[in-house]
């Protein structure tokens, strides 16, 4: 569906061109099929020389003739977006949001009453083919435009489809926000590592393995969370006594908040828009 497409992205910064460099690399698109348009200057330049594709400054030119318009901009920036391309895009073009927290329906009425609309919230792994999507579409999408819109998302990672919108803002916190968690628990292990007294390069290589390989046994085993859990603990073994730290510490408790402020600041992010 995408192979004679015109595809235009309206931001060019990291789920910007993760998206871009996904396409290319599975041979969705070839790079004479994309244009971005990019505001800052470096940064146009950097993703138009890496990518081979045309680049330009002005997102009304660059969405004029495309067939699919993503819109890879920050939330704060949107209206200024929508104005841009309001009257300037092609009256079918399946517009494709990723921005976090604006709703559908403040993409139609930026657009002028545009139907055709997409919202999807992804994740930074879909920088190398691993991440995972969630989204839904207007009634109006037709089914090649929604398998367009399928086509791009496997060829960052997964996808889940889902029919309710304020799934997206829930989706945002448990799984758009989720490598930032992993991320900093990384870290903590790492730096704890260290601080036992693993040199920097060897503690990141037992984290990253040991984080990868339980993924990867965990997918694999199809058993619940607490049930692998309870396979490494041995009563009044060492991962007891660091899980009741955890535990005292209340870790489970922190980690619900987290995910709960990022859903609420989602919500927030959708009524200022």
């Amino acid at each position: 569906m995408l192979f004679d497409s015109h595809v235009a992205f309206i931001g060019g910064g990291v789920m910007g061109e993760a998206m871009i460099k996904s396409l290319l690399r599975s041979g969705a698109l070839r790079p004479e099929q994309i244009t971005l348009s990019e505001p800052n200057t470096d940064r146009r330049g950097l993703v138009s020389d890496q990518y081979h594709i045309h680049a330009c400054a002005d997102n009304a030119s660059c969405a004029r003739h495309a067939d699919v318009v993503v819109l890879a901009v920050k939330p704060q920036v949107m209206d200024k977006v929508l104005n841009d391309l309001c009257g300037a895009i092609r009256p079918n073009a399946l517009i494709f949001s990723i921005a976090a927290g604006i709703s559908i329906a403040t993409l139609r009425e930026g657009l002028g009453g545009h139907e055709y609309i997409v919202r999807v919230m992804p994740n930074t792994p879909a920088q190398i083919g691993q991440g995972i999507s969630v989204w839904t579409c207007t009634d109006a999408v037709t089914d090649a435009q929604r398998e367009q819109a399928i086509q791009i998302l496997k060829a960052m990672g997964d996808e889940v489809f889902v029919e309710d919108e304020q799934y997206l803002d829930m989706a945002t916190a448990l799984s758009g926000t989720g490598p930032a968690y992993v991320f900093l628990f990384m870290e903590a292990l790492i730096d704890a590592g260290v601080h036992m007294g693993f040199s920097r390069p060897i503690a990141e290589r037992l984290v990253i393995q040991t984080i990868r390989g339980s993924i990867e046994y965990a997918a694999a085993s199809k058993l619940h969370a607490a049930q692998l859990r309870n396979q490494v603990t041995s009563p009044g073994g060492t991962t007891a006594a660091a899980l009741y730290q955890l535990e005292k510490g209340s870790f489970r408790t922190v980690i619900s908040k987290a995910v709960w402020a990022a859903y609420e600041r989602s919500v927030q992010l959708g009524r200022k828009a």
